[in-house]
């Protein structure tokens, strides 16, 4: 079963090695497609360097490609948000079953084995990693970002009758198949309860496997805050009420 890796990237130079490796060295049938959202801190030229030493072809001035074995490389002519890159990216999936990886350390590929055995098994058609339960290790930060996330989760429950403990986790495996047949609107953040609402609607079977997480600071590079949280109540209510 192949895995298709879309790696939404915006400036993480000091991390785009680093985890390209850790993907790499994970023992699954895989691809990788990298969307770079307009990087300006040297991501772009790094990716643009590995295109120089493997080769690769322009398709316009706005979008580059390179392609090298198992990697594809996707680039923004413009910031544009989390979800308008894993859109563009999805175009380009060739596997049966897709992960979001992003592309800080906060989140271990090695934890692919783990979520991708209900589905292998023919149990599941989604698998959340959730940050919540199991005996994983979890780095200790933030409080209220912690009740925040909750509280969400909690919300997006009431509203889809799922009973997940993480809906705003970045590790959802979902059949390709499945995730290209519902439609995506959200740029941003938002796209997570779009997504937990929208598969809600469906008839797909969902699971939850407990995941490691090593999330970052701010001074160390964590992008979300207060303002995507409150967009992301608006979208659970947006994309579970409003839209029918």
């Amino acid at each position: 079963m192949k895995l298709s890796v879309i790696m939404p990237v915006y400036n993480e130079i000091d991390t785009i090695a680093d985890i390209l490796q850790r993907v790499q060295s994970v023992g699954l049938e895989k691809e990788i497609i990298i969307v770079d959202d307009g990087s300006t801190d040297g991501t772009q030229e790094f990716l643009l360097s590995l295109q120089a030493q493997n080769g690769g072809m322009q398709l316009a001035d706005t979008e580059k490609f390179l392609r090298s074995d198992n990697i594809q490389v996707l680039f923004q002519p413009q910031n544009r948000g989390k979800g308008a890159a894993i859109n563009l990216g999805l175009k380009n999936v060739t596997g049966e079953v897709v992960i979001i990886q992003d592309a800080d350390l906060e989140y271990d590929p090695r934890e692919y084995l783990k979520m991708i055995r209900p589905i292998e098994d023919g149990f599941a058609d989604v698998v959340y990693g959730s940050r919540f339960i199991g005996g994983a290790p979890h780095r200790i930060l933030f409080f209220w970002h912690s009740i925040g996330n909750k509280f969400l989760t909690f919300f997006s429950n009431l509203l889809t009758n799922l009973n997940l403990t993480d809906m705003e986790t970045c590790y959802k495996m979902i059949k390709a198949d499945l995730l290209k047949d519902i439609e995506i609107r959200e740029n941003r953040f938002g796209i997570e309860p779009e997504i937990t609402a929208r598969l809600a609607k469906t008839d797909a079977r969902i699971y939850e496997v407990g995941i490691s997480y090593y999330g970052r600071t701010y001074q160390e590079g964590k992008k979300i805050g207060w303002k995507d949280g409150m967009r992301a109540l608006w979208c659970i209510v947006k994309y579970n009420i409003l839209d029918r």
